[in-house]
């Protein structure tokens, strides 16, 4: 026999109180005594009362739950970067759900329907790299529902970004490479598709330029981000006649692969060849030797998103698209100076 659950009209009725005044109680209005707010709020626990949040959204139009869209779970980033959103939105009263692409435009488009359904408030989201029709949250734009992207953003949407400054990050790991005597250093870059694949590369040409080393085509690669297609050019730098003397990685997953490759070819890091990652993965420090690499200051990305989504959503009239840009940091280990 199926339970019957509490409700506000049986609070009312063993309390000898009015309905409204149970329903304020448990609201936090404010013209309600607090002795009976406190005796309407134990008698709720002791029943194991629970609200029914799909009413209260229809009165209010909110159902303080925020929606929250990343492209996969394998790295420690997008987890990290999650866990830094909740805490601000926890913080502020809401809720979150959590949607993973799994790098696939189909399932992100799906996972945008799903919460546009569920009324979702607002939406923090990190495009797939295979996303170039964004219609899909151009959808929340015209229903007034905040959109804020972070690290993977669409340039070509009004919204506000958070990204870190990828370019720099980039430049300053060449630029490390380059004073330790290296000259002929390879880059695996992410698809041209992610804008932050995009800065990265033109931070290692740019450095490349300011020190006036000549690039070589056949030492830039674009690859799916995919470690077996990391495995695969990884060795196919190595089988150059003229093989590089440094690696710059798109990210700290390409870095360890090369890395691995590197090791079971019996050639010595950093002495034959040097590596550098991006992202600060805590792998980065774990593995022989410890592979140099650029920070990110992962939790504030998620905190800052946060922040920039509660702002546009305590404005009373639409807000102006902000952008943030974190700076990042080179943390220098055994894989560039032995």
């Amino acid at each position: 026999m199926q339970q019957h659950l509490p409700t506000i009209v049986d609070i009312a009725q063993q309390l000898g109180i009015s309905k409204s005044t149970v329903s304020r109680a448990l609201t936090g209005h404010p013209n309600v005594n607090s002795k009976t707010r406190q005796r309407v709020l134990d008698l709720a626990e002791q029943l194991d009362y629970q609200r029914n949040q799909l009413a209260i959204s229809l009165l209010t139009s909110q159902t303080r739950t925020i929606g929250i869209i990343v492209p996969e779970f394998l790295s420690f980033f997008f987890p990290k970067v999650i866990i830094g959103a909740q805490e601000v939105l926890a913080e502020a009263g809401y809720n979150v759900v959590i949607c993973h692409s799994n790098e696939s435009y189909e399932t992100e488009v799906t996972n945008a329907r799903a919460l546009m359904a569920s009324r979702v408030d607002g939406l923090l989201v990190s495009h797939t790299k295979d996303t170039r029709n964004f219609d899909h949250f151009r959808i929340f734009q015209r229903k007034g529902i905040p959109v804020v992207f972070f690290n993977r953003v669409c340039e070509d949407m009004s919204v506000s970004k958070v990204t870190v400054d990828d370019y720099e990050g980039a430049f300053r790991a060449v630029e490390h490479l380059i004073q330790t005597g290296r000259r002929r250093i390879a880059h695996l870059a992410g698809p041209d598709s992610l804008p932050n694949s995009r800065h990265r590369l033109n931070g290692y040409r740019d450095a490349l330029r300011h020190y006036q080393i000549p690039e070589e085509a056949e030492l830039v690669i674009s690859y799916d981000l995919t470690l077996e297609k990391a495995n695969i050019y990884v060795n196919h730098l190595l089988n150059l006649p003229q093989p590089p003397d440094a690696l710059f990685a798109v990210n700290d997953p390409t870095a360890i692969e090369a890395l691995k490759v590197i090791k079971g070819r019996g050639l010595r890091i950093p002495d034959d060849i040097a590596i550098v990652g991006f992202s600060n993965d805590p792998a980065s420090a774990l593995v022989e030797p410890g592979l140099t690499t650029v920070a990110q200051p992962v939790s504030e990305i998620g905190q800052q998103s946060a922040r920039l989504l509660l702002r546009q959503l305590a404005a009373e009239a639409a807000a102006e698209p902000e952008t943030v840009i974190l700076p990042t940091e080179l943390i220098v280990r055994s894989s560039t100076v032995g």
